[in-house]
C-alpha cells in the first residue's frame, strides 16, 4: 500500500508519521528539508512504542518504497511488529544537512535513486539520535547565538524570503553586531561528575559532523562527532571579534582538527549534559527555532532509528 501526502502547516509531519506507525507501515520517506526530517523523525520515535512502520516526506506522505517531489511515502510491512519505522529521507531544502551526513548526493533525483537501490538490496543502519528536552534531533541542537540567527531567518521566511545561504551569513553578521549580547554570558553547562562549566555566550550540541554548510562548503564545530558516538559540544566563553573570528576560520578548514583556544569548550562523546541560562535563551534543533528556554537537558539515544541511505 502507497500513500502520499502533502505537509500543510508546522507539526503536520509529526502527525503523520506517528499515524504511519500506528498504522502498521514499515518506511517513512521524506521530501523536504533539515525541518521536515526532524518533525518525522519525531513522530516516529514518538510514537515508536506502537507496533508499525511508517513513511514521510517533505511534503509529507504515508506509505509506499518511494517519495516524489514534494511528496511522502509510507510502506506497510505487516511483520516487525516492535520494531521502529525506518526512514528514507530525500533533500528538498536548502541545507540538507542531515541527508548529506548520510551520504546521499544533493540531487533529489540522484538520492532518490540510492535509496531505491537500498530498499531493494534490504540495506539500512541504525544511528543514534540527540534528546533535548523531549524533543529529538538528528544533527544538532543548541542555545544562544545560532538559535538567535535561526529565529531571525525563519521571520524573514515568514515574509516570504529564501532562505539560502547569503541570507544566513547576513542574519549572522547582524546579529552579532547589533541584537545579541557579546558582554554577559548567560549559559552554563552542567554534567555529572564534573564542576560546572562557564558562563558560555552559545552552546551547540551536535549528533554528527558537520555541524552545517556555507553553500557547499562544511562548517565543523566537532569533526569528530558522529551518529555512531554519543554527543559532542561547542560552546564559546566570548564573542570578542578577534577570538570569534579565529574560531570561525577553524570551523572552514579542511583539515579536521577542532577549533580551540582560550574562548573555545570542546567536548566529546557524552552521554548527557544540561545548558541552563540565566535568561530565557533562544534554542534550535535540527535547524528549527523551537522557542527560548532557561534549561535544556541534552541525552545520547544510542541505535535509535533505522534509516535507507
Amino acid at each position: 500500500m502507497l500513500e502520499v501526502v502533502q505537509t500543510r502547516y508546522r507539526g503536520h509531519a509529526v502527525a503523520l508519521a506517528a499515524a504511519a506507525v500506528r498504522d502498521g507501515f514499515g518506511l517513512v520517506l521524506t521530501f523536504g528539508g533539515d525541518g521536515t526530517v526532524n518533525e518525522a523523525v519525531n513522530g516516529i520515535l514518538g510514537a515508536a512504542e506502537v507496533n508499525g512502520h511508517t513513511v514521510v516526506n517533505g511534503h509529507t506522505g504515508v506509505s509506499g518504497h518511494t517519495g516524489v517531489n514534494g511528496h511522502t511515502v509510507v510502506s506497510g510491512n505487516p511483520g516487525a511488529a516492535a520494531s521502529r519505522p525506518a526512514l528514507a529521507a530525500l533533500p528538498g531544502g536548502n541545507a540538507n544537512v542531515f541527508t548529506r551526513a548520510m551520504g546521499l548526493p544533493p540531487d533529489p533525483v540522484d538520492a532518490a535513486g540510492q535509496v531505491l537501490q537500498a530498499l531493494t538490496e534490504g540495506r539500512s543502519r541504525s544511528i543514534g539520535v540527540g534528546l533535548a528536552g523531549d524533543r529529538y534531533f538528528t544533527f544538532n541542537a543548541g542555545l544562544g547565538l545560532d538559535a538567535e540567527v535561526v529565529r531571525a531567518v525563519e521571520g524573514h521566511r515568514a515574509r516570504g524570503r529564501t532562505a539560502t545561504p547569503a541570507l544566513y551569513l547576513r542574519m549572522t553578521v547582524r546579529q552579532y553586531y547589533r541584537v545579541t549580547d557579546r558582554r554577559h554570558p548567560a549559559l552554563m553547562l552542567e554534567r555529572d561528575g564534573h564542576p560546572p562549566a562557564g558562563p558560555l555566550f552559545l552552546g551547540i550540541v551536535s549528533n554528527t559532523a558537520p555541524w552545517t554548510y556555507l553553500g557547499h562548503r562544511p562548517v565543523n564545530t566537532n569533526p569528530q562527532a558522529g551518529f555512531d558516538s554519543g554527543l559532542d559540544v561547542f560552546a564559546l566563553r566570548s564573542l570578542r571579534t578577534v577570538s570569534t573570528f579565529r574560531v570561525l576560520r577553524r570551523m572552514l578548514s579542511t583539515d579536521g582538527r577542532p577549533p580551540g583556544g582560550n574562548s573555545v569548550l570542546t567536548l566529546h562523546d557524552l552521554a548527557e549534559l544540561t545548558l541552563r541560562s540565566t535568561r530565557p535563551a533562544a534554542f534550535q534543533g535540527d535547524g528549527e527555532y523551537v522557542g527560548e528556554h532557561e534549561c535544556v537537558r541534552f541525552l545520547s539515544v544510542p541505535d535509535a532509528l533505522r534509516v535507507i541511505a
